[in-house]
């Protein structure tokens, strides 16, 4: 192998190992400050002395340090030596730690924002700061104290939207444990060796926000238009219980303002809307906007037998209104 295949090699592997190291979360870590001392133990089952191994974050080669104790003092003034520290019994592995740097960055608080389509048993959490590229979430007190017995669920699993991950969360509330029952979210990142932890607790009402609902048919009377709206396919049944309230949004052909109406009759003289709900109830986040449909101009042709003065946009690939 000439030099510089060689050369080649040693940057693509040293890459390689640096792209594995930002995309998991080491099963020993030990998390420390910006500045201050960490004391390692080798716990192994073994005795006597040990020889202690550094390997640097982004590097393959392992650095001999001083001390042959079991207990290895790390210590440092500005920024710790992140990586993986092993003690080893001749060429025998003992034990090993990763050494990660608590970043304890507040503006990954505002990070995590979660919402839930229905009041079923699943909902969503969007993890949006692009800065760290291996993330997990986790539910419950497991999670939030760090014990083993945790569910991580991981980024690697998950949706990646090119803007942060994408999470989708199961809980195992009651319709009668929801109202009294807070959900608790844990979310680990870690980015180059540098961790960062943080919370959120929530009812499940406070992130619900139903999807877009859809417009049945507008019919006619008088000089008015009755609007009928139906839920969202994934909206919680029965209807009846988990209520939804809708805003209509029109433009109007007098002056073609745009007008949002909370009744479901509006002015006939319109050239288009769209709808969005919400929980009637607890007042949710609305929905975002239905498409935009079309209304047929009073006294143009209409097909025989049709009362539906709605129709969808050229653009809009969703199907034609059922007509009445």
């Amino acid at each position: 192998m000439t030099p510089l295949l060689s050369w080649i090699f040693v940057v693509l592997w040293t890459f390689l190992q640096e792209a594995d190291g930002l995309t998991f979360f080491p099963d020993n870590a030990v998390f420390v400050a910006k500045a201050g001392a960490v004391s390692l133990t080798c716990d192994s089952a073994t005795t006597g002395n040990v020889n202690w191994v550094f390997i640097p974050h982004g590097d393959v080669q392992k650095i001999p340090l001083k001390g042959t104790e079991r207990r290895l003092e790390v210590a440092y003034e500005d920024t710790p030596q992140l990586g993986e520290y092993s003690c080893w019994s001749g060429e025998t592995k003992l034990w090993s730690a990763h050494l990660v740097l608590d970043a304890q960055d507040t503006r990954a608080d505002s990070m995590l924002n979660c919402s839930a389509k229905s009041y079923n048993c699943s909902f969503n959490c969007h993890w949006s700061d692009t800065y760290y590229t291996a993330v997990r979430l986790g539910l419950g007190k497991d999670c939030s104290e760090n014990r083993k017995n945790c569910s991580w669920i991981t980024s690697s699993s998950q949706q990646h939207t090119g803007q942060g991950f994408v999470f989708e969360l199961s809980n195992s509330l009651t319709p009668s444990m929801e109202e009294t029952t807070r959900i608790e979210v844990t979310a680990e990142a870690m980015n180059d060796y540098i961790f960062h932890r943080t919370y959120k607790t929530f009812f499940l009402r406070d992130i619900i926000r139903p999807e877009s609902p859809k417009i049945v048919q507008c019919q006619e009377v008088g000089h008015q238009l009755n609007v009928s709206i139906e839920p969202a396919a994934s909206w919680s049944k029965p209807h009846s219980y988990f209520k939804l309230e809708h805003e209509i949004e029109y433009v109007s052909r007098h002056n073609g303002k745009n007008i949002i109406s909370q009744t479901h009759l509006i002015p006939r003289e319109i050239s288009k809307l769209r709808v969005r709900s919400r929980d009637a109830v607890v007042r949710s986040k609305w929905s975002e906007w239905s498409p935009w449909r079309n209304v047929r101009k009073p006294g143009t042709p209409k097909k025989r037998n049709s009362k539906n003065k709605c129709k969808p946009q050229r653009h809009n690939k969703d199907p034609p209104l059922e007509q009445n």
